[in-house]
């Protein structure tokens, strides 16, 4: 967490907008097939053939969905492109290009942007996107990102929120509640740095929570084992604002209820330990922690055999008609309303 005061700081002034777009975007490569055109005209150009588009955008705001004192730019530009891939995966696609959008205040060099992209890069090339276009302004209020994903799906692959049918299995892929905790983690340390900007945190207890946190991993391998599988899930939802949220959000579309069992939610033996450290309910955090962007999908029981025993997929609970309500079977036995009490972008979240 000690900054080098030493480092080259070139001015963003020094380039201008339509140098520092040439700059930041000079090493990016198309690959896909589908990319006509792209960075270096009024607008990108995409042929999709007999395909359909998915396209999804998220905003990401200094101090409201990162804190740059514990998060490096690299890792920033990585997890933003994780968070859009990561609803493109969620509608059973594949994502295909990108544009990148940002607002900078002047308190960013040059060399700080070069960090940012060159995580927008790596996942670009990990995951074989093109990145097409975007636009870059001033901000008075710190680092603004903003990424809009295309992806492509034939039309019959298509999976919504809205197709869960009673008696489907619920499934979550991976493992669930490492994102938050890690946050936890870095606060942490980010106190304990405020009372002596000298000490260095150990982190090596911790690497894999924290590791979720800051880069994270959209499931295209899932999407992609879904395939080999040939099991096309009912209805999918990736896990950005926490198990709870995001259940409910199927459950409403699909306008049927569920039963969510306590005992079958994977964690991590890193996650478990954390919590007891910090005193904190895995439960609870496995529910409402978010940012883990794993999926959360309903199969059809007749696909159930072709899931079985797969480690990358694990059956969390079943749908319900919609008049028995969403429920969390405890280890008790013992049925808990269940309520949204993770991330809200715009109110109040959980401690």
């Amino acid at each position: 967490m000690i900054e080098d005061k030493n480092q080259q700081r070139t001015p963003l002034s020094e380039l201008g907008e339509f140098k520092l777009i040439e700059h930041l975007t000079q090493h990016f490569k198309i690959t896909q097939e589908t990319t006509i055109k792209g960075i270096g005209d009024d607008a990108a150009i995409i042929d999709i053939k007999d395909k359909q588009i998915v396209v999804s955008t998220d905003l990401l705001v200094e101090g409201v969905h990162f804190d740059l004192s514990y998060v490096p730019l690299k890792h920033l530009g990585y997890k933003a492109m994780m968070v859009n891939i990561s609803d493109i995966c969620a509608m059973n696609a594949k994502a295909t290009q990108v544009t990148v959008s940002i607002a900078v205040s002047n308190r960013f060099p040059l060399e700080a942007l070069e960090e940012l992209y060159a995580g927008i890069s790596t996942a670009s090339k990990l995951y074989n996107i093109d990145v097409i276009g975007g636009d870059t302004t001033s901000s008075t209020s710190g680092l603004i990102i903003s990424i809009t994903a295309i992806g492509e799906v034939n039309a019959n692959d298509v999976v919504l929120r809205s197709g869960a049918k009673p008696n489907d299995l619920i499934v979550v892929s991976g493992d669930i509640g490492g994102a938050y905790m890690g946050l936890q983690v870095l606060e942490r340390e980010k106190e304990v740095f405020k009372v002596n900007p000298n000490s260095q945190p150990d982190l090596s207890m911790y690497t894999y929570i924290v590791e979720r946190q800051l880069k994270p991993e959209a499931r295209k391998d899932i999407v992609d084992l879904l395939q080999q599988l040939n099991v096309k899930p009912t209805s999918m939802i990736d896990i950005s604002d926490g198990l709870s949220s995001e259940i409910i959000h199927l459950c409403k579309q699909s306008n049927v209820g569920c039963d969510l069992y306590e005992n079958k939610i994977p964690l991590d033996p890193q996650v478990i330990s954390t919590c007891e450290e910090f005193n904190i309910d895995s439960t609870t955090i496995a529910l409402n922690g978010g940012e883990d962007y794993e999926l959360l999908m309903t199969i059809s029981q007749d696909d159930f055999p072709k899931i079985k025993g797969n480690p990358n997929l694990t059956v969390v609970g079943y749908i319900t008609e919609k008049d028995r309500g969403m429920h969390l079977v405890t280890r008790g036995e013992t049925k808990i309303p269940i309520i949204a009490k993770g991330w809200n972008a715009l109110g109040e979240n959980i401690e």
